[in-house]
């Protein structure tokens, strides 16, 4: 490993503000999204997650189907639970489940104790972002389970940036 590996584990990452999280989303949208993106992105996730040896799953989803799905090393069953939870976030609030968590603690509340949702159904933690398509809205998600809440939202973060500046 590099310095540059090591380090963010040792200093406290700065939380991004509710601007910050909703400029992404404005920023982040596609024309369209077929089969192809799904499968691209998807990749584009693994082989970013493989080069930090991240022990995530992925997951993507496009009304109601998965498109794309992969467990690496480390990653366990939870880690789909996981997914399936903060999918529905995004599913039910049209926002970024890292994005709907932040929204309930700037309201001085937490998502579980305000929302009056199943937390067994329902996680308003960081990893899954939604998959918009300009003039259409939110048809899926993108989803990452494995790291600490706010390294799921940047990798996923990181991928979407990284894929649509070549698209």
């Amino acid at each position: 490993m590099t310095h540059d590996e090591i380090t963010p584990r040792f200093h406290p990452e700065i939380t991004p503000s509710l601007e910050e999280l909703e400029a992404q989303e404005r920023r982040l949208v596609f024309g369209r999204f077929t089969y192809e993106d799904a499968w691209a992105l998807g990749s584009l996730l693994t082989e970013l997650a493989r080069e930090r040896q991240a022990p995530v799953a992925i997951d993507i989803h496009r009304a109601g189907q998965q498109l794309f799905h992969a467990a690496l090393p480390g990653s366990t069953p939870d880690n789909d639970a996981w997914i399936a939870r903060k999918r529905r976030v995004v599913e039910r609030y049209g926002s970024a489940s890292y994005l709907v968590g932040a929204r309930f603690r700037a309201k001085g509340t937490t998502f579980e104790d305000s929302s009056r949702l199943d937390p067994g159904t329902y996680a308003a933690h960081g990893g899954s972002f939604p998959i918009t398509v300009e003039g259409v809205g939110v048809i899926g998600a993108v989803t990452v389970s494995g790291l600490p809440q706010l390294q799921d939202h940047r990798l996923v973060v990181e991928a979407l940036e990284a894929y649509l500046d070549k698209a």
